[in-house]
């Protein structure tokens, strides 16, 4: 068996136990897709996510892309072209797409359950295939032309990238410098050097389009003087589909990573050697809008890529821990010809796998939920409607499944490894390639300390609260409810307390907030809080989740028939259970800390000199 760990029962549990996703398929516009359907799609794309896509994951870092700066082009491995073959010939990519461009709709729910089995297996794989929710957004958004090229980038499966960041701008867009001049033919030439592009270039496909922001001449300054343009790699007849001439955007580097190294990160460069020949998105100029569609989805990836990596991590962690013999139980240590045990038995490896676990699980359960408002999302949609609430809370919620989940899980990856002693920090094991594969994930598509920001100026205050008072109430229900029959009291007056300590924390930043109208030194106490609310709010939301998870698995452990074929059913709910538990009684108690370190924050970091750092 290769490195991969699935965890298929959990995404079902999660999809159809707690979250109740079979509601919602066989009808309306998913009527093609039910249960069973769905749950067949899981399994045939865990087959293919544990061999083929897995086999080239070790191989693809051991021996990583080359660039050949004669001719500007990057070649692949092998191994890793034959994983990404396989992933396109099984056709999955068919769910990024509508039915008009030769799709199959299905929730976004299946949609990101489907994207971890991929994305833990093999990352890369996931991150070359987005071409197809970028022709999604041409066919929603393009003028007629552009949804002809959406066609042909389904039919020749050609790549496309994400192009936003400069060399001397970094997570600064509005800063960015490239730009666009109109021609008479009504096309755009664009001058300017992007750094960090994703798939920049690449081998694996005949043609690569980039969306590129860049700024119109006589635009202003800042994000609002951006456009989003279509720059080909090679031209391309929209009667025919047919190739014609290379269009002049150039890989000028490829960057040499600590991680991922099979997902080529490039320095793109436009105009330098001949026109770099572009055409304006939908034919207006509304660049960060329409390219806030492709950064929201990329947001949702890197967090169910960084929980996926966790989960199998832990699951490896987990094998290893079952089986390594090691040291003689606690209760016996004094006695030294006491049997070895695995080291399963020893407190702290239980206590760092229940951490491992209730992170992993729970996180997951984040990406689902959040995904369960891009479901209502797109119903309402279907049906010619907007649901208000739903996009509220999905926009509320995306920075935790980003920046929390990507925290979380590179700091608990080191846990993991931590379970292999000195063996996890080779290559023997897979945990130290992902250890460094997931690092990136705190960094890409904006850092940690930009999810905070944008959590709190963005998605709290300039909504006034609704998405956060919304997920409040429906927190503080289940802390103050009585469902499981008393078996979690003592869990949901803990979630009760991290609610109010969450609360204050959120009033504090607030009433700092408004203080800075006046007293304008009053906002570096929110700047020095913001990340402290994010992973505390993470926290609350994960506890709040395993809680529900919890519930289910009590409910369902009361009605489990006795014999062995239920064991592994009692074994998982009961492991449900005990996470649940677990994370309450040693994790959300800390947000009390937490909350009395936000409350005394004070200017004190910003009065040291910086000769004194």
């Amino acid at each position: 068996m290769g490195h991969y760990r699935s965890n298929l029962r959990d995404l079902e549990f999660n999809l159809f136990e707690v979250f109740n996703r079979g509601e919602i398929l066989g009808t309306g516009p998913y009527h093609e897709i039910d249960v069973e359907t769905a749950r067949s799609i899981l399994a045939e794309v865990d087959r293919l996510a544990t061999h083929e896509l897995a086999d080239s994951l070790l191989d693809s870092d051991r021996n990583p892309p080359i660039f050949d700066p004669s001719t500007h082009s990057v070649t692949l491995p092998e191994t890793f072209k034959r994983s990404f073959r396989a992933y396109q010939d099984a056709e999955w990519w068919r769910l990024d797409l509508p039915a008009e461009l030769g799709g199959t709709p299905i929730p976004r729910s299946l949609r990101w359950a489907v994207a971890e089995l991929v994305l833990g297996a093999n990352p890369a794989v996931h991150m070359y295939s987005t071409g197809d929710s970028f022709a999604h957004l041409l066919w929603l958004i393009g003028t007629d032309d552009q949804k002809r090229l959406a066609r042909w980038i389904v039919g020749k499966r050609w790549a496309t990238t994400m192009v936003l960041t400069e060399p001397d701008a970094g997570s600064d867009v509005g800063a960015g410098r490239t730009g666009a001049t109109q021609q008479p033919d009504g096309s755009w030439h664009l001058n300017g050097v992007k750094r960090f592009i994703t798939g920049g270039e690449h081998d694996l496909t005949d043609n690569i389009v980039h969306f590129v922001l860049a700024r119109p001449d006589g635009h202003g300054p800042g994000t609002k003087g951006l456009s989003l343009f279509l720059v080909p790699k090679y031209l391309v007849d929209l009667e025919t589909g047919e190739l014609g001439a290379r269009n002049g955007v150039y890989a000028t580097n490829l960057e040499h990573k600590m991680g991922l190294k099979v997902s080529t990160t490039c320095e793109l460069t436009f105009g330098e050697r001949e026109p770099a020949q572009g055409w304006l998105l939908g034919d207006v100029h509304d660049g960060i809008a329409q390219m806030f569609h492709i950064i929201e989805a990329a947001r949702m990836m890197v967090g169910t890529k960084a929980i996926a990596t966790l989960s199998t991590g832990y699951l490896n962690a987990l094998d290893f821990a079952r089986t390594r013999v090691q040291g003689a139980d606690l209760t016996q240590a004094a006695d030294k010809t006491a049997p070895k045990v695995p080291i399963i038995r020893h407190p702290e490896i239980r206590r760092s796998l229940l951490t491992q676990k209730a992170y992993a699980e729970g996180l997951r359960a984040l990406v689902l939920y959040t995904a369960t408002q891009q479901d209502a999302i797109e119903l309402a949609r279907h049906a010619g409607q907007t649901d208000q609430a739903a996009d509220r809370l999905n926009d509320l919620l995306l920075p935790l499944v980003k920046g929390v989940g990507s925290e979380r899980s590179y700091t608990l990856l080191a846990d993991t490894l931590q379970i292999f002693g000195g063996s996890g920090y080779l290559q023997d094991y897979p945990i130290e390639q992902y250890v460094r594969d997931a690092k990136i994930d705190t960094l890409y598509e904006g850092t940690t300390a930009i999810q905070s920001l944008d959590l709190f100026f963005r998605k709290i205050v300039k909504d006034n609260g609704q998405a956060l008072g919304q997920l409040m109430v429906a927190i503080q229900d289940l802390a103050k409810g009585d469902a499981g029959n008393g078996a979690l009291a003592r869990e949901r007056e803990l979630l009760g307390t991290a609610l109010e300590d969450v609360q204050g924390i959120i009033a504090t930043m607030a009433g700092a907030a408004v203080a800075s109208r006046t007293e304008p030194s009053e906002i570096y106490k929110v700047g020095q809080n913001t990340v402290r609310l994010l992973m505390a709010l993470g926290d609350l939301v994960i506890g709040w989740l395993l809680l529900r998870q919890a519930e289910v698995a009590l409910a369902a452990l009361e009605t489990l028939p006795a014999g062995p074929h239920s064991a592994a059913d009692r074994d998982f709910y009961t492991g449900k259970v005990a996470a649940a538990r677990f994370f309450a009684g040693t994790v959300l108690p800390t947000l009390t800390a937490v909350r009395r370190i936000a409350e005394s924050a004070d200017d004190g970091v910003m009065a040291i000199p910086e000769t004194a750092f």
